[in-house]
């Protein structure tokens, strides 16, 4: 029988104008305790945010984007954030902010396969 393992997930949002509490989904980010486990995925759709906010500049949000992913990934261009423990980096990563990049609250699944998980729960909650 396989491991099964539990997990935590969010969502990764773009809100272009926080006032107006208006999103859309980019990415996830996905942390399993057990197996040390950390990973996220995301696409910037830059025609559908240049559609809800013009002024917003795209290439910026897609480098705050990937300076969350060398976070999640615990890269060291990631800075001191990345450099903590994986449950440190989740949690720091799923804060609650009023900022253009949040994501949701936290969500609970199973998986045998986590990264398996990760696409999926991306390509069905972003794709």
């Amino acid at each position: 029988m396989h491991d099964r393992h539990l997990y935590e997930y969010a969502v990764i949002r773009i809100v272009p104008q926080v006032e107006r509490e208006e999103f859309f989904n980019v990415g996830v980010v996905l942390y399993c305790k057990r197996p040390r486990f950390i990973g996220m995925e995301f696409k910037l759709d830059a025609k559908k945010l240049e559609a809800f906010c013009p002024e917003l500049d795209v290439e910026q949000v897609e480098k705050n984007l990937s300076a969350f992913k060398a976070i999640c990934n615990g890269e060291k261009h990631g800075g001191p954030i990345a450099r903590l423990e994986p449950a440190e980096r989740f949690r720091w990563l799923t804060a609650t902010r009023s900022s253009v990049i949040q994501t949701s609250k936290t969500h609970p699944g199973f998986s045998e396969n986590l990264e398996a998980t990760l696409k999926c729960l991306f390509e069905d909650l972003v794709l």
